[in-house]
């Protein structure tokens, strides 16, 4: 589904009068098209496949037997996000940390990003998003385990309301054997770790 970008700029312009603005006015005449471009890309995952990059897909196999399947998580940290808060419309912003245990097959590495980007670029809440991107990578890969650490600084929180600048929000997601919190404990450690 496209995005109309001419509704939008229709919009933008009744809702700059609903305010006592003039959309005439100099400073005013391109927001409603700069806005309508903006939101294109904002909400640019509605109606997108988000396991699509997790097609491609390479079979793993690990040591004599064909059947071995590897032992260790495979983690990618601090994949920046965006969002659009779907209660205010108003963005969210942050860090993904994401790790799978692979069952038989394994992903490209820059497959992970693009699932997160894809689920992003919607109306969202956090805590959905990262239950979307488990769900997607767990159902994709067959992964005997996944785990998603989202954390946000949300502007309905730090520019509104409770006005808290610092705030932040920390989610987690987990499937399969990162749901036993021994099991997770080691990836969440990882999160936080630099070399």
């Amino acid at each position: 589904m496209a995005v109309d970008r001419e509704r939008i700029a229709a919009l933008v312009r009744e809702l700059l009068e609903a305010i006592g603005e003039d959309p005439d006015r100099p400073g005013l005449r391109q927001t409603p098209t700069r806005v309508a471009d903006s939101w294109a890309e904002f909400f640019g995952g509605v109606g997108q496949d988000a396991g699509a990059p997790l097609e491609h897909t390479i079979s793993v196999s690990r040591g004599p037997a064909p059947d071995t399947l590897p032992s260790g998580a495979v983690m990618v940290r601090d994949i920046a996000f965006r969002s659009m808060c779907e209660h205010h419309l108003l963005p969210f912003r942050g860090r993904a940390h994401v790790a799978y245990l692979p069952g038989e097959e394994v992903v490209g590495l820059g497959a992970l990003p693009r699932v997160i980007d894809i689920l992003a670029a919607r109306p969202q809440v956090q805590e959905r998003l990262g239950e979307q991107i488990a769900d997607a990578i767990a159902s994709a890969l067959d992964a005997r385990g996944v785990l998603v650490v989202l954390d946000a600084t949300h502007e309905c929180v730090t520019m509104r309301g409770g006005r808290q600048p610092d705030a932040s929000t920390v989610t987690i997601a987990a499937r399969g054997v990162y749901t036993e919190p021994t099991a997770r404990a080691e990836l969440v450690a990882l999160i936080g770790a630099r070399a």
